[in-house]
């Protein structure tokens, strides 16, 4: 295998990157992605098994669970995209989260992180970590000095996603890097919100950077996968030992699916925060909702920092159901467009109830405490007429 013959990445724009970059094609010479779909591999002699065991080369390959060549085009091909230096797909976006935190950490380290996370997120702070003898302590996301405060010389990480999940809160990613790098802390953030095609968190400052690839990526509703992204270094002397001992690693299937997704994220994500800003704003001051979540409105809390820090604000609104949970539960109902479920990022409309589904596992208390109450929803945005999203949603509002 050889990679593609193609004029200097450098000189590439983004959505070039996201169709070309990584390929490598076989003696086959084929334009499509090749589908390596095997678990191991075979040597020409025992020595040749030896010699790849103690080192492999460019494009050798011991076992599915190390590396494999569609995992590795998917790899370099979001690496490129997202500025970083190298990456590691996983099996999903948690085994990415937990593969980041876990293979840096060790007992008596510490981590910082934001209080507004979603619930695996939390789950493996609150319970994995203290278990291992990881100190973890919270913050609130947007108080720089609550940052300030927490993150002591030593810290070992922090923790935050750069918009959080399910009330959008927007987190200044340079300025809680500037903090976190003077006490000698690894930036860690979770960016899936902000997808790849609207954020530079690496530009920003962040070290670490985590997708779940089974939302915007994939965007279609049909494999789990992850991404983590980082330096080399990091990458391939402590994220991989790790996954690719423990297990974490993406099915070389999933790797050809997000591959084929990446060449039209762009324009997905793109067409689908066109229509998000349609809906907010339409949905704004409307009969029957309390509060628009949404970066791209003026209302929103953290509007200024959304518009330096992201090109566009993103594909997610929430909505605050006047009448709690029984109103909310009858206007996800009467909806007739738009699709209930936990995903995010999808080219289908879906729409969930944070505190019954996705953040049922907290105590009321925690989550009243993370704005997410009895009538929050969470619409995702997908490619459908924003109109007919507009046109769905008020009369879903009436029946409620």
């Amino acid at each position: 295998m050889k990679d593609a013959p193609h004029k200097p990445r450098k000189t590439w724009k983004s959505r070039t990157r996201a169709v070309h970059s990584g390929t490598r094609r076989s003696q086959y010479g084929e334009v499509s992605e090749a589908l390596f779909l095997t678990q191991g591999f075979v040597y020409e002699t025992a020595e040749a098994a030896e010699a790849r065991f103690v080192q492999a080369g460019p494009d050798e390959y011991i076992y599915a669970r190390y590396g494999n060549p569609t995992v590795a085009m998917f790899e370099e091909r979001i690496a490129a995209l997202e500025g970083a230096e190298d990456a590691f797909a996983t099996a999903s976006g948690m085994a990415a989260v937990n593969g980041a935190l876990v293979s840096m950490l060790r007992a008596g380290d510490r981590v910082v992180a934001a209080r507004a996370l979603f619930g695996s997120c939390l789950y493996i702070l609150e319970e994995i970590l203290p278990r291992f003898g990881v100190e973890v302590v919270f913050v609130d996301g947007t108080d720089l000095g609550q940052w300030r405060a927490a993150v002591t010389p030593g810290t070992k990480a922090v923790f935050f996603e750069s918009m959080s999940n399910p009330t959008l809160e927007v987190i200044d990613i340079a300025a809680v890097a500037e903090i976190a790098h003077a006490a000698g802390a690894t930036v860690v953030v979770d960016n899936v919100f902000a997808t790849p095609v609207f954020s530079d968190a690496i530009g920003q400052g962040a070290d670490v950077v985590i997708y779940s690839a089974t939302k915007h990526i994939d965007g279609q509703g049909r494999c789990l996968g992850g991404v983590i992204l980082g330096t080399r270094e990091f990458v391939r002397k402590t994220v991989e030992p790790y996954l690719k001992h423990t297990g974490g690693a993406m099915s070389p299937f999933n790797a050809w699916v997000m591959l084929k997704s990446l060449e039209h994220m762009d324009l997905r994500c793109r067409a689908q925060a066109d229509s998000a800003q349609k809906v907010a704003e339409a949905m704004e001051g409307r009969p029957g909702i309390a509060r628009v979540i949404y970066p791209g409105l003026a209302s929103h809390p953290q509007h200024g920092l959304a518009a330096r820090q992201m090109e566009r604000p993103g594909t997610v609104i929430a909505l605050e159901i006047e009448g709690g949970q029984a109103a909310a539960f009858r206007f996800l109902n009467a909806l007739q467009l738009v699709t209930i479920s936990n995903n995010l990022g999808d080219a289908k409309s879906i729409i969930t109830h944070p505190a019954t589904t996705t953040h049922q596992r907290l105590s009321e208390e925690a989550r009243l405490s993370l704005g997410i109450t009895r009538g929050l929803v969470r619409l995702s945005v997908g490619l459908e007429d924003a109109d007919d999203l507009i046109a769905d949603l008020a009369q879903a509002l009436e029946a409620a």
